[in-house]
């Protein structure tokens, strides 16, 4: 009986001590740190696709029908204004313009004599008329002739860049026939679509931009190391949509850069009493965020918020808290809804100089 005694006192020590024991890890466990929102100036980059195009990009094309006697470039290399790129066997032409200039000769003959014969009342000056009449038309044939003649050599029309020359010597050209593209790259745009909401802030903000001054993040995630500025904002809005697009200008002096590349702008947003979080203070469902908020009985409620842009370690609130609410900042992977909690707070200030942003 004694012993029995002593086994069941034994037994309830241990119960109270794994009692004691769990409660106490229970305590621990509920423990978190808690913090507020906070407003403050601030920016954050934006990242948008962009399509890369040369300022000037034209495709050269055949003005004239014939054999593609002379191909005068190669495909990658640079041009001068006025080269000659290619010749369109001129023979045709040259002829064209010898018959022309044989009937302006005799224009000028006719006209002569019908000159000579008007000053002396032998015929009428409406003779003479006409005989001028035939030969400003033989001139115009004249300068006909020379500009098809001068169709057979096509030229570059400014500097740049030839790009594939899919014809080959001896090919039979038609009249609008491509030979080859020409690219200036010598400047680059790089056009970028906008959302409307983004647009109306990026306008109505004008005053608060430090510049326009934008960066180019190349395909293989290096930035480009001049930077760009955004010159022009297209005049409609896509219907399909909801975007408008804005273009920023590139300079391209070590060539890098090629018509019908792609990347991404990344564009600085200023933001004024935004309203700022830690990234870690969220969680995500189904692309949707969260964050616990800490009631006046420090009972935490799942809130969704919208997220209005990125910063690192923050994120810019745009819906969902304010800068009273009290949020689990540390801890909320133990946290569940309608948990009492027990917690520590941090100052805002305290919580943002542990993070990576600089507020501005």
């Amino acid at each position: 009986m004694k012993k029995t005694l002593v086994l069941t006192g034994l037994f309830a020590l241990l119960c109270l001590a794994s009692c004691t024991t769990k409660k106490e890890e229970k305590e621990e466990a509920a423990k978190f740190t808690v913090t507020n929102p906070v407003q403050i100036d601030t920016s954050f980059t934006k990242q948008y696709v962009s399509q890369i195009r040369s300022v000037r990009n034209i495709e050269i094309r055949a003005q004239e029908k014939g054999f593609l006697q002379n191909i005068y470039v190669d495909e990658g290399q640079f041009v001068k204004a006025g080269q000659v790129l290619f010749r369109i066997m001129p023979k045709m032409y040259e002829a064209e313009l010898l018959k022309a200039k044989a009937e302006e000769k005799a224009a000028e003959i006719e006209l002569q004599n019908a000159k000579t014969l008007a000053d002396k009342n032998i015929v009428s000056k409406n003779e003479q008329a006409v005989a001028q009449a035939k030969l400003d038309q033989a001139r115009a044939e004249v300068s006909l002739a020379k500009l098809h003649l001068s169709f057979t050599e096509i030229r570059a029309p400014f500097d740049g860049t030839i790009d594939r020359i899919p014809k080959k010597l001896g090919s039979l050209i038609d009249e609008g026939e491509l030979l080859t593209s020409l690219s200036d790259n010598s400047n680059m745009f790089a056009y970028f679509n906008v959302s409307e909401p983004e647009y109306l802030e990026y306008e109505t903000n004008k005053n608060d931009r430090a510049s326009n001054t934008v960066t180019l993040l190349l395909a293989n995630g290096e930035p480009l190391k001049y930077k760009g500025n955004v010159e022009v904002i297209e005049s409609e809005f896509d219907n399909e949509t909801g975007n408008i697009a804005f273009r920023a200008k590139f300079p391209n002096s070590e060539k890098l850069l090629r018509n019908g590349e792609t990347g991404s702008v990344l564009m600085t947003v200023p933001l004024r009493n935004a309203l700022v979080i830690p990234q870690k203070a969220t969680y995500e469902i189904q692309d949707k965020k969260y964050v616990f908020v800490v009631d006046k009985n420090n009972v935490i409620k799942s809130r969704e918020i919208t997220i209005k842009g990125e910063m690192p370690d923050l994120y810019v609130i745009k819906s969902g808290i304010t800068a009273n609410d009290k949020i689990v900042f540390d801890g909320i992977q133990k946290a569940n809804d309608n948990d009492k909690i027990q917690y520590e707070y941090l100052k805002p200030n305290v919580v943002l100089s542990s993070l990576k942003l600089k507020a501005e």
